[in-house]
């Protein structure tokens, strides 16, 4: 069995006393999602996919789906899903971040949306006001008087969003916040594995802007299953980051048409010897070789399920100049050439999906 992914205990703490403050049931409310009160009190870590869990149904008794995020207000369940329609065919990140604080302008309950500002080699995602907002409206909420944990949970959310939206983690040069440094300043650090700044001008995440012109490697198909298990990926990393194998898969990233980093500059950028990764890669039953041929699989099926890529654009989206090199590669992989592939009835079962959550789209828009 793998180990379980946790979160700390503390965020589902701050999470039930919002919803206290509200007036709701909490002991009603962890007895629905069948969490005993003494595990929150009893552990220092708690179960993600718990977490996910409660974190949903809160979202639902409330009828907030930012709910303990920056918002100003309550945002309607079903918001975030159209919102996730509105940008997975944008043509990079940037793009679909400048959607983002455009659907936050038109939609219903938030107050806040997502900035971003890019100068030289760096880029910031912050928040700004609506520029809807009347004088009162902002007065009301300012964003200089934002909850501290609030802050911490919505950049959070938004790094763990944007990484799958790109198939790879974001890598921050540093997050900044406007409140002063809090107790807990190394949940911070080991939250957003960067430098964390306190007492700035802004909340902020800031990333070299190369990423802005990344490709979103995610679709339709890929976004409901994502949709069916929020917000679980929004609060931990898609891949559990604190393992050795998700850790190399990470900086291997999803940009297969790049020669990828070979081990010796994986162990240099993980601090340790070739040695130690290849005998750590062991414990975890894997190789540096097998994550790297299961990284390159898994790219190659994402592209060969996508029916707008003819074989020879697949080949060079995975980096192979000669699509015959690419051929006897994805056989090895998969026991199959590309062309059988695309005949078999696995993939035609990729293509029915496809086709019918278009065709689901399609009738929602028409009512």
């Amino acid at each position: 069995m793998g180990r379980m992914i946790t979160v700390p205990t503390g965020y589902v703490r701050y999470l039930l006393d919002q919803v206290a403050a509200q007036g709701f049931d909490v002991e009603a409310l962890l007895s629905q999602v069948g969490i005993a009160p003494d595990e929150i009190e009893r552990d220092t870590e708690f179960s993600a996919v718990k977490f996910g869990q409660l974190y949903q149904r809160v979202m639902y008794i409330t009828q907030d789906e930012y709910f303990g995020m920056l918002s100003g207000g309550r945002v309607p369940l079903g918001t975030f899903r159209m919102m996730c329609h509105s940008i997975i065919h944008c043509a990079n990140l940037g793009k679909a971040i400048q959607r983002v604080g455009d659907f936050h302008e038109i939609c219903r309950g938030a107050r806040y949306k997502p900035a971003l500002e890019r100068s030289g080699r760096y880029a910031r995602l912050s928040f700004a006001m609506l520029d809807s907002l009347t004088d009162e409206e902002r007065a009301e909420t300012p964003l200089s008087q934002l909850p501290p944990e609030q802050v911490r949970t919505s950049l959070s959310m938004w790094h763990h969003f944007i990484s799958w939206l790109i198939g790879t983690r974001l890598e921050l040069k540093a997050v900044t916040f406007t409140s002063k440094p809090p107790q807990d300043q190394e949940l911070y650090r080991t939250l957003f594995q960067t430098n964390v700044k306190f007492g700035q001008p802004q909340n902020a995440l800031v990333f070299a802007a190369r990423f802005l012109d990344y490709p979103l490697v995610q679709n339709e198909t890929t976004l409901r299953d994502f949709l069916h298990t929020a917000p679980y990926q929004l609060l931990v990393m898609v891949d559990d980051h604190r393992s050795l194998k998700a850790q190399v898969v990470a900086i291997f990233g999803k940009d297969f048409s790049r020669e990828l980093p070979s081990a010796e500059e994986v162990a240099q950028a993980l601090n340790m010897s070739v040695s130690t990764l290849r005998r750590r890669l062991q414990e975890e039953a894997t190789s540096f070789q097998r994550i790297k041929d299961e990284c390159r699989k898994e790219a190659a099926l994402n592209y060969m399920n996508s029916p707008q890529l003819s074989i020879n654009e697949v080949a060079r989206l995975m980096g192979f100049d000669e699509p015959s090199a690419f051929f006897r590669s994805f056989k090895k992989w998969t026991g199959m050439t590309p062309g059988d592939y695309r005949r078999s009835p696995i993939y035609q079962q990729q293509l029915q999906k496809l086709n019918a959550s278009r065709h689901h789209m399609g009738n929602a828009t028409k009512h």
